[in-house]
């Protein structure tokens, strides 16, 4: 598909360096997860949530996995997210939002080292145990701190507690929408460990292997929208038995934990999922308008669907803006959390209401599912609700706002 938007000619340009790394990215879209789009848009297979690695060998056969794998691998994508000091490329925040961007182009995923950030807080041999091997692909993770009655309030309402006994801590609670809890090798479990301090130094994160005996998955998951194939969990701890060196970071400091990973790893990096999203939406219905014609004109010549473009345009825009500044300044190493909520806001919803206005514009064609607009369509809408929702974000913002110490304006 041929690029339909205006180049980027104003005063900020990203590093060559940068621009380097995005046209490798860029082609490898086009030339190798493109044609494979189709096939996965039509197969019953994928599962929302699940790991790139895994999802890939549900639909392909294993020589395409390989393939793209390899690729990853001979071209440093695959170590993208990981820092330098772990062996990776060590690129800034701003080189990955706008690198991820690109693979967000397209619903077909391509293989990563997917290592939550939280996990490089490992320390003596869980780096060897955990980090490592997460970091090499040969083990994947899951984050476990929703729990049934504990979603947008997981620091006052969790109820998942875990008691000293001796060199180790047992754990007793259920958690819900866990993202890849049957696919992973270890999870990373939230759990309460002083009822009166709770997120204030009461809530400690714990590495537990999925294969702990104190461990149970609901099965075949909990199906959804999402796609054909389930890929959210319920998990419950009966009396699990989790090794006093198997706390990550220090006792108490565990929501601490996962604020950061939900800071950057997951409301930040909303950013690049909704713009390459967007990019493609308008890029289609630029295409599609110019050629579909209704009373002898093509409906690009229609206002009504100019004003469309236009609003879609002008979303993507702001939103790249807003994105690449909240890298920037995490790169800074500011505070931020108010920022990573604004681009989790605006990223889901803008880009939920862009893809939506797409569909409109392809009409019926829109619908179909050779096309990606509704795969995009629900991933976006799901985004304003999993990781925290919209209005959770708005929450966080407004109290913002209102501190003493202020936002930046």
């Amino acid at each position: 598909m041929k690029d339909s938007l205006p180049e980027d000619t104003g005063m900020f340009r990203l590093p060559d360096d940068v621009l380097q790394i995005q046209k490798v990215a860029r082609d490898i879209v086009r030339n190798e997860l493109l044609p494979l789009e189709k096939q996965f848009l039509l197969s019953p297979n994928y599962a929302h949530g699940v790991k790139e690695t895994l999802n890939l060998r549900y639909v392909f056969d294993a020589s395409t996995a390989d393939r793209l794998e390899k690729i990853s691998k001979e071209t440093g994508l695959f170590y993208l997210l990981v820092p330098e000091e772990h062996g990776g490329a060590g690129l800034s925040t701003l080189a990955q939002v706008a690198v991820l961007e690109e693979f967000m182009y397209t619903a077909v995923p391509f293989p990563f080292a997917n290592v939550p950030n939280i996990l490089y807080d490992c320390a003596g041999n869980q780096i060897d145990r955990y980090l490592k091997p997460v970091i090499n692909g040969e083990k994947t993770t899951a984050f476990a701190q929703t729990e049934p009655d504990a979603g947008s309030d997981p620091g006052g309402m969790m109820k998942t507690k875990a008691v000293r006994d001796g060199d180790d801590w047992v754990i007793n609670g259920t958690k819900m929408w866990i993202s890849s809890a049957n696919e992973c090798d270890l999870l990373m479990v939230q759990a309460v460990t002083d009822p009166d301090k709770r997120q204030r130094g009461g809530i400690t994160m714990f590495l537990v292997d999925r294969k702990n005996p104190g461990v149970k998955i609901d099965t075949p998951g909990i199906q959804t929208w999402l796609s054909p194939r389930a890929g959210q969990y319920i998990v419950h701890f009966e009396d699990c038995r989790v090794p006093a060196e198997d706390v990550l970071g220090e006792v108490g400091n565990g929501f601490r934990l996962g604020q950061k990973w939900l800071t950057i790893h997951d409301r930040l990096m909303r950013g690049p999922l909704a713009l390459g999203k967007m990019r493609r939406a308008i890029e289609m219905s630029i295409d599609w308008a110019k050629q579909r014609k209704t009373f002898g004109k093509p409906i690009s010549e229609r206002q009504a669907i100019q004003w469309k473009l236009v609003d879609m345009y002008v979303d993507f825009k702001a939103l790249r803006s807003m994105t690449y500044e909240a890298a920037a300044r995490a790169d800074a190493g500011e505070d931020m959390r108010s920022e990573a909520a604004l681009v989790k806001l605006c990223g889901t919803e803008w880009g939920a209401r862009c893809v939506d206005q797409a569909i409109q514009i392809h009409g019926a064609m829109g619908e179909s599912s050779e096309l990606p607009l509704t795969n995009f369509y629900k991933y976006l809408r799901h985004a304003q609700i999993g990781g925290g929702t919209s209005e959770i974000q708005r929450h966080l913002l407004a109290r913002s706002l209102l501190s003493d110490a202020g936002v930046n304006l």
